[in-house]
């Protein structure tokens, strides 16, 4: 069975949500490492040791805001945020910028997929995120299909 998904634009807004979002979860001890910092404020006490930590996560959050809001902005990447089709099967996502052009996915290039309750999102890397809300499948069998699909490759546990 091939799922057809209706035309969908991803957003910018959606795509930096949904990159932070990943990077939280991906990177997660980056939060031990500021703890570490501020903690040492019990070795030597200085109000310094939380300041500074506060400010090195600040700028790595910054950083990688910056990092999505950039990648919109660059012309080899306005492919991501036009209007795209998806051909979902077994072996592959299809995602189609016509009927004749179209660039296909294996599924061993998809790291790990989330589950929401109104949209998939896969994940192929840091910056590179496949957004998939369910209003595009035609009906709910699709949606179950495709589900069923990430539980067999092992993307969803």
């Amino acid at each position: 069975m091939i799922v057809k998904t209706k035309k969908y634009k991803l957003e910018t807004g959606t795509y930096i949500k949904l990159g932070l979002q990943n990077i939280i979860k991906e990177q997660w001890w980056v939060s031990l490492i500021y703890l570490a910092i501020c903690a040492m404020y019990f070795v030597i006490p200085s109000y310094w040791w939380i300041i500074g930590g506060s400010i090195a996560l600040v700028l790595y959050i910054l950083f990688w805001v910056i990092q999505f809001a950039g990648i919109p902005q660059l012309e080899q990447n306005k492919v991501l945020f036009e209007k795209l089709g998806y051909e979902i099967d077994s072996r592959q996502i299809m995602v189609k910028v016509s009927s004749k052009q179209g660039m296909p996915i294996t599924w061993d290039m998809i790291k790990r997929a989330v589950i929401t309750k109104n949209h998939f999102v896969l994940v192929v890397s840091k910056a590179q995120l496949i957004h998939l809300p369910f209003r595009i499948f035609n009906n709910d069998n699709q949606i179950k299909f495709v589900e069923t699909i990430l539980k067999r490759k092992g993307l969803i546990k």
